[in-house]
């Protein structure tokens, strides 16, 4: 449980550092740049109501930009860190299966604490973009790690969903609650305050983790399984499946985090508060959404393709009411659906994963979460950069019906892992050994067992 509590706090950490910089970094860059949406030393604090004192503060690196080479560079910025997790994860999954998930844990929180220090005392353009990148890394390492941990040490269901269910209970919460919490302190405290906080529970989880499996720990390692290569585990159909939803299931989120807030103000006049608080509704249907299937999942674990398909639909649904919507009221109700729906689809189907390793691998789990990693990495790196330019092309409800008619789409897809609970991990282990031959202590141990 202790060691739950350090991979729900590392991902917590991870999606607060993501999303604590969505209302912070476009008047940051602008006020590093002395124009744009800041008020410089001499100005009155926010003109547009508001700005503060420490915004005005910051240092002028650049010279003044056009406004869409500014949204380019945030951009960038956001993606960074979705794409150099996109490129890691694959070395990061297979060095996981092979020295354990403690370590990586542990190299994990350390870059994290690093990015969050470096974020806390950036004052130009490439400083930020080097302590995304770096969070990336440490996301790679962490998340990866943290979720496989979890698989390891909750190796029977119902067990297994509910400790699954309660790290994504954090990711929410870190995502969800992260913009009021940067903007609020930011606003009162300082540009340095709300990161030297993250850093702080950053450089506490990872004592803590230190404390309960230090790296000497970890030599029973070696009498481990040999997990089964990455690129085997792509190309499993099953894997494939449950891969192409959790990326399809977490584009609207991806596509909208940036592109909801012009829209707001653009066709509702919403103001800065709305803004801000935009998702923050949104955070409680996700743990209903959590709680409901975790406990379907331990009543009826053969219906967990359904939970995923019926969250796909929910997702697609939600995200065509979107472009319909005329006030702030109401624009929450589609988003707490989105968010209803992901829970149901990532509670449901990252068990599946672990499950589908089990039956028809071995059980060792870092490359089979790095896949899901890479499937949200996916969502996450196209949404900034592409979402925009869809939104300028061909406006933002095309951009919504699109997202919704994707996860309509795929939900029957889902239907292919109907049987999946009817597999029996004795025969799909039999199966590896015999073509493969023993590998390790304990397929040795097993196959002498059958023998018997």
């Amino acid at each position: 449980r202790l060691l739950l509590l350090v991979v729900c706090v590392a991902l917590l950490l991870d999606n607060m550092l993501y999303m604590v910089i969505v209302p912070i970094i476009p008047d940051y860059i602008a006020a590093m740049r002395g124009g744009g949406g800041a008020a410089g030393p001499s100005a009155p604090a926010g003109g547009n109501g508001s700005g503060g004192g420490n915004r005005s503060l910051l240092p002028a690196r650049y010279p003044p930009a056009t406004g869409g080479n500014e949204d380019v560079q945030i951009g960038v910025l956001f993606a960074s860190k979705a794409m150099l997790q996109l490129l890691v994860n694959p070395l990061s999954g297979t060095l996981i299966d092979r020295v354990g998930y403690e370590v990586p844990l542990l190299a994990g929180l350390a870059v994290l604490f690093l990015s969050t220090t470096t974020f806390a005392f950036a004052e130009n353009y490439a400083t930020l973009f080097a302590a995304r990148s770096l969070q990336g890394l440490g996301s790679a390492f962490a998340d990866t790690a943290g979720i496989a941990l979890i698989a390891d040490r909750y190796a029977e269901e119902p067990a297994r969903s509910r400790a699954l269910g309660t790290a994504l209970a954090c990711i929410s919460f870190g995502s969800l609650a992260a913009p009021p919490f940067g903007g609020i302190l930011y606003e009162f405290a300082g540009k340095r305050v709300p990161f030297l906080v993250l850093a702080g529970v950053c450089l506490l989880d990872g004592l803590l983790l230190l404390a309960l499996a230090p790296p000497g720990a970890t030599g029973a390692r070696a009498n481990m399984p040999v997990g089964t290569p990455i690129h085997r585990l792509m190309v499993d159909p099953y894997i494939a499946v449950v891969a192409g939803a959790l990326a399809t299931c977490n584009i609207p989120l991806a596509f909208l985090e940036p592109t909801i807030a012009n829209w707001m103000k653009d066709s509702m006049g919403a103001s800065e508060w709305e803004v801000g608080l935009t998702w923050l509704p949104a955070f409680f249907p996700h743990v209903l959404g959590v709680y409901v299937t975790v406990r379907l999942a331990a009543a009826y674990p053969h219906l967990q393709w359904f939970y995923g398909a019926l969250g796909m639909a929910i997702i697609g649904a939600s995200s065509c009411l979107v472009p319909a919507c005329r006030n702030f009221g109401q624009v929450i109700i589609p988003l707490c659906g989105i968010c209803f729906g992901i829970a149901l689809v990532d509670t449901a189907l990252l068990p599946t994963l672990a499950f589908l390793v089990d039956v028809r691998h071995v059980s060792v789990y870092g490359s089979v979460y790095a896949i899901a990693d890479i499937s949200y990495s996916v969502a996450y790196a196209l949404g900034p950069i592409v979402a925009g330019q869809i939104v300028h092309t061909m406006g933002f409800a095309q951009l919504n019906l699109g997202m919704g008619l994707a996860n309509v789409l795929y939900a029957p897809v889902l239907l292919f892992l109907k049987n999946v609970c009817q597999m029996k991990p004795s025969h799909s282990e039999r199966n590896i050994l015999l073509e493969e031959g023993p590998k390790g202590l304990y397929d040795t141990i097993k196959m002498e067992e059958r023998k018997g």
